[in-house]
């Protein structure tokens, strides 16, 4: 049964509007019984994944990216907090491989498991685009640019649509600073749901 808490996090009309989860994800949270603040910041990320990704979409078309794929990541990249709920309001990465190991015991192909495990990972090789998508995301959410992250990105920009990296940096830096301008209403929708719930 899930809690009113949880519920509410998951269907509570939002300051900025943001997206439901996918089903599945919202099934996986409420059988989990995850902390609403975890559920709140899922949503806002997931949210923000699908406002980049759109943006990506519209302004470098030529950028191979799997959309469904950086969803789910975004959707499901925190979720070994369920496991490490200190990790809601304090630092820490051990939510990092909890997180996969959960996704994998629950069915989840481990190349959608890998965003728990791999989104503060952004400097290991075999990273793609849609591991530095959810990256972003999970950064520009609450207003935070990371340059050596979004640097990666440019590059990859730069070598798909054969344009100066400056000029793809400008229009990069267009599309995250449009999102991150309602990062404190996504903070303050995040921070009235309870840590534990």
């Amino acid at each position: 049964m899930t809690s009113d808490s949880l519920r509410r996090a998951l269907t509570a009309p939002a300051d900025p509007p943001l997206r439901p989860l996918p089903d599945q994800v919202v099934a996986l949270l409420e059988a989990l019984h995850a902390p609403p603040r975890l559920a709140a910041h899922l949503r806002a990320v997931h949210d923000v994944a699908a406002q980049l990704t759109d943006a990506m979409a519209h302004r470098f078309p030529q950028l191979p990216f799997d959309s469904e794929a950086v969803l789910f990541g975004a959707a499901t990249h925190d979720i070994g907090k369920v496991r490490h709920p200190e990790e809601l309001s304090g630092p820490g990465s051990a939510h990092e491989p909890a997180g996969y190991e959960l996704l994998l015991q629950h069915g989840v192909t481990e190349s959608s498991a890998r965003f728990a495990r791999d989104h503060a990972s952004w400097h290991q090789n075999g990273v793609g685009v849609d591991d530095l998508l959810v990256s972003v995301a999970d950064k520009v959410w609450k207003g935070k640019r990371v340059t050596d992250l979004e640097e990666l990105l440019v590059d990859r920009l730069a070598d798909v649509t054969g344009r100066e990296r400056w000029s793809v940096f400008l229009d990069l830096d267009d599309i995250l600073d449009q999102i991150a301008a309602d990062a404190d209403r996504r903070l303050a929708f995040q921070a009235t749901h309870p840590v534990r719930g």
